[in-house]
């Protein structure tokens, strides 16, 4: 039997690419792009499907860096620096009063000041038994201090009242008076930087705020303002009379006064809201009108009238009558009292007594 031969197909010859001429140019423009669709939408939605998905990192990435920025802050009560410049950026509230919210680089501001000090100056071991309790009773003062400025601030806007720069800069220059001559500017930003650890920008801003609460306080104060009438109808009266004797008439009227002394001879550079500044200017015996105090300091705010006692070319003695402003402090009381004054942190010690700075 004969076997079949295997005839080999012939390869059929490839078609030769037709030519391409004015009449086929669209056609074959049609192919190449139809050739590259099947490459273009393939990776068209899966760039859509990245984006989509890095959208979804960047919210959860968010929310847990906000997670852990709440947790610092408010659990932990964290204080470092790195938490003090992040609530420079994000306008976080520590608490709020009468519907105003107190910003929590305000609080980290001031408490960042006196750990610096304790810390630079008085060399405690703010990780101590004793250091500790220094602490939570400057996060007390700092809390109640970030507090009073964001009332103060809040009753500066709807009185119109404002602090100028020339103001600030009035206090730091008078600051630069010292007992051994005047310093310069850049040596009193280096001892600040280096005594209570702020820079130039975040000094101004702490006396900006004293300015406007002791702006405030005045602006506000009408028992104040009648004792300082009532104690200029005295000294009025009768020439050069002794301040003790205008002290206990206005206390016996009920007028809070104060009657106060240097007692011994005390420098004419000596740093007290000016009012060695104002004695240094009479002569023995000669008493002043009544001026503020001019350096933004809570516990020196009020109207002064000082007697001068002694004097020499470089030291003062004098005797003065103190009209405190009360009124502010009052206003606070009387809102932490009727609870308008919210705190989003764990303080210790009783806020009842807002505001002594």
């Amino acid at each position: 039997m004969k076997r079949p031969t295997l005839k080999k197909k012939a390869k059929q010859s490839e078609q030769p690419p037709s030519r391409i001429t004015n009449e086929t140019v669209a056609e074959h423009r049609e192919q190449i792009l139809a050739g590259g669709r099947k490459f273009k939408y393939p990776h068209q939605y899966e760039r859509h499907k990245l984006v989509f998905n890095a959208v979804i990192i960047i919210v959860v990435t968010a929310l847990l860096a906000g997670l852990i920025i709440w947790w610092q802050l408010y659990p932990a009560q964290n204080t470092s620096t790195f938490f003090y410049r992040v609530t420079r950026i994000l306008p976080v509230p520590v608490a709020s009063i009468d519907g105003t919210q107190v910003r929590y680089s305000d609080y980290l501001m001031s408490l960042s000041g006196s750990k610096h000090y304790l810390e630079q100056s008085e060399r405690l071991n703010l990780k101590s038994e004793d250091g500790k309790r220094q602490v939570e009773f400057m996060k007390r003062q700092a809390l109640d201090g970030a507090i009073a400025d964001a009332y103060a601030a809040k009753v500066a806007r709807e009185k119109s009242l404002e602090v100028t720069d020339k103001q600030v800069t009035d206090v730091i220059n008078a600051s630069l008076n010292t007992v051994s001559g005047k310093i310069s500017q850049d040596i009193y930003d280096d001892s600040t930087l280096s005594t209570l650890g702020y820079t130039q920008d975040e000094y101004r801003q702490i006396i900006r705020r004293s300015l406007t609460r002791q702006a405030v306080a005045y602006e506000i104060d009408t028992k104040a303002n009648s004792a300082k009438k009532a104690a200029e109808t005295l000294l009025a009266a009768t020439p050069k009379p002794g301040l003790a004797d205008v002290a206990k008439q206005l206390q016996d009227k009920g007028y809070a006064v104060q009657l106060g002394s240097t007692g011994s001879l005390v420098p004419k550079t000596n740093h007290d809201g000016g009012v060695t500044q104002q004695a240094a200017k009479l002569n023995t015996g000669d008493y002043s009108k009544f001026f503020r105090s001019n350096d933004g300091s809570f516990e020196r705010n009020g109207y002064y009238v000082v007697q001068l006692v002694e004097s020499n070319e470089k030291q003062v003695s004098y005797n003065y009558i103190r009209i405190p402003l009360t009124v502010f402090s009052e206003q606070l009381k009387a809102l932490a009292k009727n609870k308008k004054i919210s705190e989003y942190i764990d303080v210790k010690q009783s806020s009842s007594e807002v505001i002594r700075r």
